[in-house]
């Protein structure tokens, strides 16, 4: 009785959400199939409201499920970029004479960089953590990236 009273209405709510027609149809089934496996005693005059917020919960998981699906289709098609070898060589060789070059670097320097560059802290953060003042990091920031830059176009 349930299915036959709210689907065509539960449809029609995932419909003008944003669904697509088959894909509004093939959730509102999944809505009355997630009723029913629940189990649920629904009396006629309370199901609408659980029914279209079981329906809007669905429908945003398989919009959030999609978006990520999306999103790492996209990060594969960057990555799978190929190098010619000597763009290879290239990086190779750069990425060694960074090393050397972080390694060269003084260990308050590295300190700041490491942790700008590499874990995202913001100044303030740094400064938190290091208890130093905000300009201080800034110092330290600049003469990490003036001496990278120095020793990397070398």
């Amino acid at each position: 009785m349930l299915f036959d009273a709210y689907f065509d209405s539960v449809r029609s709510y995932l419909f003008y959400r944003g669904a697509e027609k088959e894909q509004a149809s093939d959730l509102a089934q999944d809505v009355f199939l997630r009723v029913w496996e629940k189990q649920m005693n629904l009396d006629m005059k309370t199901a609408p409201g659980l029914l279209y917020k079981i329906a809007g919960d669905m429908f945003i998981s398989q919009y959030r499920r999609e978006k990520l699906e999306l999103n790492y289709k996209a990060a594969l098609k960057n990555d799978s970029v190929d190098f010619s070898p000597e763009d290879q060589l290239r990086y190779t060789e750069l990425f060694s004479r960074y090393t050397k070059s972080l390694a060269a670097l003084g260990e308050k320097h590295r300190t700041v960089f490491m942790m700008a560059r590499m874990d995202g802290l913001k100044y303030q953060e740094i400064a938190d953590r290091l208890q130093l003042s905000v300009k201080a990091v800034e110092k330290r920031m600049s003469i990490a990236l003036a001496f990278l830059k120095k020793t990397l176009e070398e």
